[in-house]
């Protein structure tokens, strides 16, 4: 599961919609906004729709609930955040746990740093937090999402070296 913090609407739209995005398509079952916006809850759920899942998105959530509902079922809460550990360093420690990963948009609560099981970096420069999300993923998960195909969902794409080639499942 991810937990996105702070979704500015007017300024984060695009970067959301990506983290969402990416998420789902690298093998997370959900994504939760910490800001209220229907229209990303829209449009990630027509992906959904189109592409297949299962995925979902509820905006409008307190991380702290979040966060404490997660850990009351028994889940880890891993923050990436630049400031953290090499994830190489961490990723064994973090195969076989139920994860919340937590990927800020504004400035980050410092409570963040001391709720989390594991702060965890993909690289100590800055970077984009798409980009963080979509390497950890990967990481967690062996590289084996970067094929998978939904199979409930309404199109799905051919690979092609020449051309698009989308086709309409029955």
């Amino acid at each position: 599961m991810v937990l996105r913090l702070g979704h500015r609407p007017q300024r984060d739209k695009r970067v959301t919609t990506h983290v969402a995005l990416v998420a789902r398509a690298f093998g997370a079952d959900g994504i939760i906004l910490t800001t209220k916006d229907a229209g990303i809850e829209r449009s990630v759920n027509k992906v959904t729709e189109l592409w297949g899942g299962p995925f979902f998105i509820k905006s409008g959530e307190s991380w702290r609930k979040v966060i404490e509902d997660w850990r009351s079922n028994g889940g880890s809460v891993v923050h990436l955040t630049m400031y953290g550990l090499p994830v190489e360093d961490v990723l064994p420690r973090l195969h076989g746990k139920d994860l919340l990963i937590v990927v800020g948009a504004e400035k980050v609560p410092g409570e963040i740093f001391e709720l989390a099981d594991f702060n965890v970096a993909v690289t100590n420069q800055p970077h984009s937090e798409v980009g963080a999300l979509a390497v950890m993923l990967d990481k967690l998960f062996y590289g084996s999402k970067l094929e998978k195909q939904h199979l409930n969902g309404k199109f799905r794409i051919i690979p092609s070296d020449k051309w698009k080639n989308v086709q309409k499942v029955h």
